[in-house]
């Protein structure tokens, strides 16, 4: 099949901004592409060829927009999988495959996915409902400190919280959920897996994240990762096994734990473009996104080696700011080498949303740190 410049329709669910980097890339390639999206000022809206209104987990509005492109795929894991599956059954190429998203999507079958093929995770115990931890607790099923994880819908921090007393179960929603044992690390990691239609798979360099401590995002993303080559080596490996047992077509994001002596756990997974790897933009040969499009069309996939040691900064809503959003001293970053701001066209902020990201690139890794947190330190994204 003809995808560039021809009749062929790539659909996506889902317009936020991966959506939209990743238009960027099909906007390279003239391939033709139409978007999902719940939201009429998403920011994929101005990038798509054609925009579509609909929730994404509605049977109808998946099912009738499934039917109108040759291949799907998503930006975002909550969508309709019923529909996808009829799709499926239909014909339609649905990338990641449905059987795969199904197991990303819940959390609690994700832990046992890991349990059930010797892929090391931290123990966990899972919960129909999050009124059940008290009891368990009472009668010493549970300890403090755990993590509380909601089994469904829990995206960029929201959805956990560490648990390190009874109280702080108060005001958590009753749904199904995971109690996660806390795992003493001394790094997280995260690997991007690209897998295309046929078979073909790569991996990306291990990259260390850095979180913010309250709202449980990432601030910065380092790659290379300031690990040993033993390390970096298990944490590929694994991360392999998990693509390869999951069966996923596209990019599969492994997050992962470096416990103190040094064994590797996997946390999630995220099948799709991922936060761990924006600075693909400018630090590699083959940009996440490219990746990602290559992958589910089948076409060759691309080099993953770094050009350059690469920094991510995320650019998160400003504590204290909600409403028309502005970026404080954006102009002082652009005058740093090596420093490439992206904007994801959201046109209100408010506390941790993410508006944007920032990219530093620089053959030294440690002087690219010190750049990140001058980058930190300068743009703020506020309100009027």
């Amino acid at each position: 099949m003809s995808y560039f410049s021809s009749d062929f329709k790539l659909g996506i669910l889902g317009g936020g901004q991966l959506g939209k980097m990743m238009l960027y890339e099909t906007r390279k390639f003239d391939i033709q592409t139409k978007v999902l999206e719940a939201s009429e000022d998403a920011p994929s809206k101005i990038a798509s060829n054609e925009f579509v209104l609909g929730n994404l987990l509605d049977f109808d509005a998946v099912y009738n927009f499934g039917k109108s492109v040759d291949v799907l795929t998503i930006e975002i894991e909550n969508v309709n999988t019923k529909a996808l599956e009829k799709l499926e059954d239909e014909g339609v190429k649905v990338y990641p495959p449905t059987k795969a998203l199904r197991i990303i999507q819940n959390k609690a079958t994700q832990k046992l996915f890991y349990t059930d093929n010797n892929i090391p995770t931290a123990a966990f115990s899972r919960f129909a409902y999050t009124s059940e931890i008290e009891d368990s607790i009472e009668n010493g099923g549970l300890q403090f400190p755990f993590v509380w994880k909601c089994a469904q819908f829990g995206y960029d921090g929201q959805g956990v919280k560490v648990v390190r007393k009874v109280e702080d179960l108060k005001g958590l929603p009753n749904v199904e959920c995971i109690a996660e044992e806390m795992v003493p690390f001394k790094n997280e990691l995260s690997v991007i897996v690209a897998r295309s239609a046929s078979g073909e798979v790569v991996t990306y360099p291990v990259v260390e994240m850095e979180f913010h401590p309250e709202a449980n995002q990432v601030e910065y993303v380092i790659c290379p990762a300031r690990i040993n080559e033993d390390v970096a080596k298990k944490a590929q490996e694994i991360a392999l096994k998990v693509s390869n047992k999951i069966q996923q077509v596209g990019l599969l994001a492994v997050e992962m734990f470096q416990t103190e002596d040094d064994q590797i756990l996997v946390n999630e997974v995220a099948p799709r473009p991922h936060n761990s790897g924006h600075q693909t933009i400018e630090a590699s040969y083959t940009n996440q996104f490219e990746q990602h499009i290559r992958a589910i069309l089948d076409l060759p996939l691309g080099s993953t080696e770094n050009k350059v040691a690469g920094i991510m900064v995320n650019l998160v809503g400003a504590e204290g700011h909600t409403g028309d959003v502005i970026y404080e001293n954006i102009e002082q970053i652009l005058k740093l080498e090596g420093v490439t701001p992206h904007i994801y066209g959201k046109k209100q902020t408010r506390p941790f949303r993410k508006m944007g990201h920032v990219t530093i690139v620089n053959k030294d890794i440690i002087k690219a740190r010190e750049i990140a947190q001058q980058v930190k330190e300068t743009i703020k994204v506020i309100s009027k």
